[in-house]
């Protein structure tokens, strides 16, 4: 049998679609999780978090984050020493919400050691707010493990 012009089109045709075909299949079982709930609500929020950054900044230091392993130590600056400070850490993995980490602290001590789970790898952003007498602050930094 000759393979003409023709069968070549039809050949590349069918080709065309199996691969289209293959990429649509392949994209409904993709997972994929948004970065919040509410995400617009959050998003109105946002000045909030843009004023308690401020807050943060005006401190003479950023708090210090050092990774040990599964350990992660906070230290906050000296103006937070001695003071009844109510802390939100997150540890937010963009990829996947299940591997999010969320802990509500209430504490006075000026550092704050963080023993995470096992299945912790890969990279993470640290979401720390934390509220100290009356005022908000808000820190982030990238940490991978």
């Amino acid at each position: 049998m000759k393979i003409t012009w023709g069968h070549k089109i039809a050949f590349t045709f069918l080709i065309f679609v199996s691969g289209i075909a293959f990429l649509v299949i392949k994209a409904n079982y993709q997972k994929f999780d948004l970065v919040t709930k509410d995400y617009y609500g959050e998003e109105l929020k946002y000045q909030q978090v843009i004023d308690q950054s401020a807050n943060a900044a005006k401190l003479s230091a950023p708090v210090a984050v050092q990774k040990n392993g599964h350990v992660l130590s906070l230290l906050f600056p000296e103006e937070m020493k001695g003071k009844k400070k109510q802390i939100d850490f997150y540890l937010y993995f963009p990829a996947d919400a299940s591997r999010d980490f969320r802990k509500i602290l209430n504490t006075e001590q000026q550092e704050i050691i963080q023993e995470l789970p096992g299945n912790f790898s890969g990279n993470y952003e640290l979401k720390l707010s934390w509220k100290a007498d009356s005022l908000k602050y808000y820190f982030e930094k990238k940490v991978s493990f």
